[in-house]
C-alpha cells in the first residue's frame, strides 16, 4: 500500500494498546478529531482516582467518581478496536483509503479483535461492579 494508507490491524492494535489516549482516532482522523481529544482527560482523571485510592484508601469518595472514568475510556477505546477490526475490508477502504486498492485486514486484526473483546469485557464488568459496589456502600452508610 502507498504511504498514507490506513491499516485495519494498526487501528485495532492502537485501540487495544493506546486507545485510552485516543491514538487510534488520531491515526485514522488526525489531530482535528474531537472524539480523539475526548479520551485523554477522562483517562488521566481515572488514573488520578486509582492513585488517590492507593494513597488514601477505599474511603476516598472522589476516587469513587474518578476511577469509573478510566473504565469508560478503556471500554470505549476497545469497542472502537472491535468495530475497526470487524469492519468489512471494502467498507474500511471506502472510508479510510478512498481511491486505493482494497487490502485485507488479516489475522493481526482478528487477533486484535479477540483481545479487545477479552479486555473490553473484563473492563466493562469491573467498572460496573466497582461502581455498583461503591454506590450500595454509600447507601448503606446513610
Amino acid at each position: 500500500m502507498s504511504a498514507g494508507a490506513k491499516h485495519k490491524a494498526v487501528a485495532t492494535w492502537l485501540a487495544l494498546l493506546l486507545g485510552v489516549f485516543g491514538l487510534h482516532r488520531f491515526y485514522l482522523h488526525g489531530f482535528k478529531d474531537g472524539w480523539a481529544w475526548a479520551f485523554p482527560l477522562p483517562t488521566l482523571l481515572g488514573l488520578l482516582g486509582v492513585q488517590r485510592m492507593g494513597q488514601l484508601g477505599q474511603d476516598d469518595r472522589l476516587a469513587w467518581v474518578l476511577i469509573p472514568l478510566l473504565g469508560i475510556s478503556l471500554v470505549a477505546a476497545l469497542l472502537g478496536g472491535i468495530v475497526y477490526g470487524l469492519m468489512p475490508d471494502e467498507r474500511w477502504n471506502d472510508r479510510f483509503n478512498a481511491g486505493r486498492p482494497v487490502s485485507a485486514g488479516g489475522w493481526l486484526a482478528v487477533i486484535g479483535v479477540v483481545l479487545c473483546l477479552l479486555f473490553g469485557g473484563t473492563a466493562l464488568m469491573a467498572t460496573i461492579a466497582f461502581s455498583a459496589q461503591r454506590y450500595f456502600e454509600s447507601q448503606a452508610g446513610q
